[in-house]
């Protein structure tokens, strides 16, 4: 799969596409590539479909936004739009998680017609609770820790993972791995900074405008304590007809396994008229 780069105000966005039939454009969270949507799989292609993938601004082999703060969802979401463009897709369903979900939602809500469906994995964004000092010097830690002591230094700010013992070592070893495939760290930096601060849409009650088809991953707090369920299901009940899928209890999270991901976001398309 040929990577090509896309321009847009200043940034060079990396992509990839794949497949043939119903366009599918995945979007990856903070800190994440776009091989951390559906994880590797291929079965989304294999099935029909046409994926296209890439690394948000910052991130992977994307270059840096112009200014520290140009990372919020306005320039986020216009970077979704400059990609369907680059690729010829004017309708797509969108699949993102945590701020990929975010950047999903914003061109849902600024740009309805572009959005055929969506797939909305693990929110994370609460309007009431966005400006909490607290949690925003969280992230702030974060950012000082990685610009300062690159992924060991993040790691140190991160703290011991709120997750279940069996899952610890992997939520460290997935940290690692996202880190490490970053052509820009210090970019990266400034998005852990900017994105929290950054506000998607104002209030949940916004999302009744959609009508796309709609479906919502919301993992459980125990393995996923950062994107807490509440949200999810906040969302799901707020989008006129979407679909909640959650997941089985003591099992690992759906949105941490692409195949069953990748047939989540298969339905989702197959429900485009």
């Amino acid at each position: 799969m040929a990577e090509r780069r896309i321009e847009q105000a200043g940034v060079t966005l990396a992509a990839e596409e794949v497949g043939e039939g119903v366009p599918i454009v995945l979007l990856h969270g903070l800190t994440a590539t776009r091989r951390y949507v559906v994880m590797g799989s291929s079965a989304l292609e294999r099935s029909g479909h046409r994926v296209s993938a890439y690394d948000a601004r910052g991130h992977g082999r994307s270059t840096p936004a112009p200014t520290q703060n140009a990372y919020g969802y306005p320039d986020l979401g216009r970077d979704l739009a400059a990609v369907m463009d680059a690729i010829g897709v004017e309708r797509a369903v969108l699949a993102g998680a945590s701020m990929g979900a975010h950047t999903a939602l914003w061109l849902a809500l600024h740009d309805p017609g572009r959005v055929a469906g969506l797939v909305v994995i693990t929110p994370a964004y609460d309007p009431e609770t966005n400006d909490d000092p607290d949690r925003l010097a969280r992230w702030d830690a974060l950012a000082s820790g990685l610009r300062t002591g690159g992924i060991e230094g993040f790691l140190e700010a991160y703290g011991e993972p709120r997750v279940p013992p069996a899952w610890r070592d992997t939520v460290i070893k997935v940290i690692r791995q996202r880190l490490a495939l970053h052509d820009h760290p210090g970019a990266v930096a400034d998005a852990l900074t900017a994105v929290p601060r950054s506000r998607p849409f104002e209030s949940i009650g916004e999302l009744g405008s959609i009508s796309a088809p709609v479906a919502v991953v919301a993992s459980g707090d125990e393995a996923d304590p950062e994107h807490p369920l509440a949200v999810g299901e906040a969302y799901a009940q707020a989008i006129p007809g979407a679909r909640l899928i959650t997941d089985e209890p003591g099992r690992s999270p759906i949105a941490w396994k692409g195949s069953q991901l990748s047939r989540v976001i298969a339905s989702v398309a197959a429900a485009v008229g």
